[in-house]
């Protein structure tokens, strides 16, 4: 017999990142496989330290990492964990970010300024990362950036079920922070059943980061439920100052849809204070307890990730998530 026949065997593994484990926690309670236990910590220095627990050789692995507040340690903490799988043995490596870091540095405003959205694609490629998938990226052209394949996952239809269920019944306008977001406000439209669409015009200082100046609304928004979409809320700049121009002009309410909570201070502080009835995000980041006030619902993501990991594993199609939208 000039050959050996093994049976073609594959086996689904979860790694969870130290940013936001309970998330990973909760991906492994959906598709039944608790994330792998492993050895995280740092030395004196701040030098990170990962070794799993478990043979990973030949495993189809998927590392989900939340990059929360302290953003470089956790990209850090995710390039150790490609690197500990590949030199492993691991078949395939699959990346889950559910919030994509460094995704407004996606391109130069000015001379001698970096990418940095590709500069992490490249060092995830570096470190032996096969596949991407995360959620809402601040510009799709970041999926570019990545030399191989990158499911970009979209959490609207979790916000709108919630928001359509909740505010059924009365007129709603969907509304753009900015010009840049018009596109996407365009989606939530059509998926509200063609809804008004209005954007606030504005201008930003590119030598002041986080700091806006709205200048008025461009759309029908008297007496109506106004929706501001968003897909990251940082400190809460360009949200309330459009729901206070919302308001001058009318609105009869104002909350707002977005899928990445960073929350950076002052944004719990300016939510607080503002003119906003609710807001609604999703739990790719961690909300912890003193950034929770009444006004923010959080919505899980993971049934979605878990859903689309196991697209992946089963040489599924993740598109067909989205109805082929992409």
């Amino acid at each position: 017999m000039g050959s050996i026949v093994a049976e073609n065997r594959k086996s689904l593994m979860l790694f969870s990142g130290r940013g936001f484990p309970e998330l990973a926690k909760e991906i492994g309670e959906v598709l039944g496989v608790a994330p792998t236990p492993a050895d995280s910590y740092e030395f004196a220095n701040g030098e990170i330290f990962v070794r799993f627990k478990e043979s990973v050789r030949g495993s189809d692995a998927f590392v989900v990492q939340s990059v929360t507040h302290g953003v470089n340690k956790w990209v850090m903490e995710t390039l150790i964990m490609i690197d500990a799988l590949k030199r492993g043995s691991a078949k395939r490596i699959t990346v889950v970010l559910p919030f994509y870091p460094y995704s407004r540095q996606d391109k130069k405003h000015r001379g001698r300024e970096p990418i940095s959205a590709r500069l992490v694609a490249d060092l995830m490629k570096t470190a032996g990362a096969n596949r991407i998938l995360t959620v809402d990226l601040h510009t799709a052209q970041i999926q570019g950036f990545f030399d191989g394949p990158v499911d970009h996952l979209f959490a609207m239809d979790i916000l709108a079920e919630y928001v359509q269920r909740k505010y059924a019944g009365r007129p709603m306008t969907v509304v753009a922070p900015d010009s840049g977001r018009v596109r996407v406000a365009e989606r939530w439209t059509d998926r509200l059943g063609g809804c008004p669409l209005a954007f606030i015009h504005k201008t930003r200082d590119p030598l002041k980061p986080n700091q806006v100046v709205a200048n008025r609304v461009v759309g029908d928004v008297e007496g109506r439920v106004c929706l501001i979409v968003d897909d990251m809320i940082d400190t809460g700049g360009t949200i309330c100052k459009a729901a206070e121009i919302l308001h001058e002009s009318k609105a009869a309410d104002v909350i707002v849809a977005s899928t990445h909570a960073l929350l950076s201070d002052p944004a719990t502080e300016r939510l607080k204070n503002s003119r906003i009835s609710e807001v609604v995000v999703t739990n790719t980041l961690p909300l912890p307890p003193e950034k929770q006030l009444d006004k923010i619902t959080v919505l899980s993501i993971a049934p979605l990730l878990a859903r689309a990991i196991r697209e992946v594993f089963d040489d599924g199609s993740v598109t067909t998530l989205f109805g082929g939208l992409s």
